[in-house]
């Protein structure tokens, strides 16, 4: 709380003196304005049932049963906050504004000449440079859409959906990874936290909940495939991880998370060391058909280095967002997540002290600690100054894991709750 408030007011101070946040709100990028909506009522009965009912249906379903329960159910939640804006504003336009990638969608009608010609237009000063989403992402992340309008799904409305219909699968694939590689009980005890996150506040609003999705499933088909040493699991989650690559640069840094997964089902791999040939072969495929297209990924991210210099990133101070970030982050996974990560550390150091501890929750603790490091160094870089809400969804989706350590879940889910709402009736968002 203390780390949020002074971004707030530190925020404040540097954008009315020198403007060089280039947010209306510092630390997020949204504009103070006390509204309600038509998605109101359904957030606070759905919070209000999330709150009362879910630690109960999450311990008693069936495993296969609370798997599509926390999908619907979260999907409802992102749907519900971005409703408070409204239909056209919270979800139909969100992708179609002059940064985003609907404005490009004509641009790709001969698909294999418009990555031959990709980066030619990510420099500002190129001819018809690419909007600012765009540029700052390989071309898997425009052509979905595009591929989208091809198939009939033209517009805002429908990429919006495609964007909240598979990032809410996100939790389910966290919720997967934790019972493969920690145990059941953990995953049942994170699933309501997962469901009720304030990240949705952001999910409904962006691509990134999408990418959150593709690179989330990455990981828990990986950690499928160790712990239940299969092929196919493999070679689904190393073509996975290839797409993830693709979508975003920053999403490379998932290896770290994918790492500790490999770490952690480091016996399935001495008992089946084939199982990094599928991977591997699998991660292959999606870069090697863009390189084929004519796409050079390395090219690509030096020239989005430049361009991300030549804007608002050249100017926003790092001094000031290398620790704003993380207040950024503390608004998206709640403060019962930061409750959480007290704990989780202190899990990892009584072990390390010889404190006799259950294996299952150090594994998780594991699991999170690749996740916080990876945003670290995503914070350290100088590459994700502002606008860490949504960038970073894919590795704050991996923190709520946390509040499975807390002992009093309603009392924490109603706080996670009472952010979310305050958050998207108090400030329009810009994403």
């Amino acid at each position: 709380m203390l780390l949020v408030t002074a971004a707030v007011l530190v925020g404040r101070h540097i954008q009315g003196t020198s403007h060089t946040l280039f947010v209306g709100w510092p630390p997020l990028w949204s504009s103070w304005g006390p509204h309600l909506g038509p998605g109101t009522p359904a957030a606070v009965l759905l919070a209000v049932a999330i709150v009362a009912y879910g630690p109960g249906l999450a311990a008693r379903l069936r495993w296969r049963a609370m798997l599509p329960l926390a999908w619907g159910t979260a999907m409802a939640w992102i749907c519900s906050l971005a409703l408070i804006d409204g239909w056209h504003r919270g979800i139909a336009v969100r992708l179609t504004t002059r940064h985003e990638y609907l404005q490009v969608i004509d641009r790709f009608h001969d698909i294999p000449a418009a990555l031959r010609d990709f980066t030619q237009h990510i420099l500002l000063g190129s001819p018809d440079h690419w909007p600012a989403h765009v540029a700052g992402h390989p071309p898997a992340a425009p052509l979905t859409f595009v591929l989208l309008d091809r198939i009939g799904l033209r517009g805002g409305g429908w990429a919006g959906m495609w964007c909240i219909t598979v990032g809410a699968t996100a939790c389910v694939a966290v919720l997967v990874t934790i019972r493969a590689l920690a145990d059941e009980a953990l995953a049942r005890r994170a699933a309501p936290f997962l469901v009720l996150a304030p990240a949705a506040v952001w999910m409904g609003t962006s691509a990134d909940a999408y990418f959150a999705a593709v690179a989330a499933w990455a990981v828990a088909l990986l950690a499928l495939a160790v712990t239940g040493r299969s092929l196919w699991w493999a070679g689904a989650s190393g073509l996975l991880f290839g797409l993830t690559c693709y979508l975003s640069y920053g999403l490379t840094l998932v290896a770290l998370i994918a790492a500790t997964v490999l770490a952690l089902g480091r016996d399935g791999l001495r008992e089946r060391p084939v199982l990094l040939v599928p991977l591997l072969a699998g991660a292959a495929v999606v870069p090697a058909a863009f390189t084929l297209a004519g796409f050079d990924w390395w090219e690509a991210y030096h020239l989005l280095v430049t361009r991300y210099y030549q804007g608002a990133g050249g100017i926003r101070p790092y001094g000031y967002w290398v620790w704003a970030n993380l207040a950024c982050t503390v608004l998206t996974t709640g403060l019962a997540t930061a409750a959480g990560l007290r704990r989780t550390g202190a899990t990892l150091l009584r072990q390390r002290g010889g404190a006799s501890h259950r294996a299952a929750d150090v594994r998780l603790a594991l699991l999170m600690s690749a996740a916080l490091l990876a945003l670290l160094v995503a914070d350290l870089s100088g590459m994700s100054k502002a606008e860490t809400e949504r960038i970073w969804l894919p590795f704050a989706l991996w923190l709520l894991p946390a509040c499975a350590f807390l002992t009093n879940p309603r009392a924490w889910l109603a706080v996670q709750a009472v952010l979310a709402l305050l958050l998207n009736h108090l400030l329009y968002t810009g994403w």
